[in-house]
């Protein structure tokens, strides 16, 4: 069993940054593909990131590539989303994933977390 706990939500002016994480209980961790997803009202969930067990491959949905950046601690069993250059349309609710397997599939995520909420104003 893994437990997910994002942090680092809020309300930001487009243009700003904020940085998410995501905390996970659980012996194995780092053997898990990570992923952050965001729904916005209205929308159905969609992709933004994932990133494999040993931090060295990452994915990233377009329109976020050159403005986000995924990246993990397994010693602190925490996987961060930095948001650069925010906009708008960033506004959802991101929510952290973790599943095993291969990191170039999107593949099914077993384990969710809450969510935070992330609003940018324009």
């Amino acid at each position: 069993q893994v437990q997910l706990v994002e942090s680092g939500g809020g309300l930001v002016q487009a243009g700003g940054s904020l940085r998410l994480s995501c905390a996970a209980s659980g012996r194995t961790f780092s053997s898990y593909v990570m992923g952050w997803f965001r729904q916005a009202p209205g929308k159905e969930r969609e992709f933004v990131a994932r990133i494999s067990w040993s931090g060295d491959t990452t994915y990233y949905t377009d329109s976020v590539k050159g403005r986000f950046t995924i990246s993990r601690d397994n010693a602190k069993k925490t996987v961060y989303l930095q948001m650069n250059s925010l906009k708008p349309e960033d506004t959802a609710v991101y929510s952290c994933a973790a599943r095993r397997g291969n990191i170039q599939i999107h593949g099914t995520y077993d384990y969710w977390g809450q969510g935070t909420q992330v609003t940018v104003s324009s």
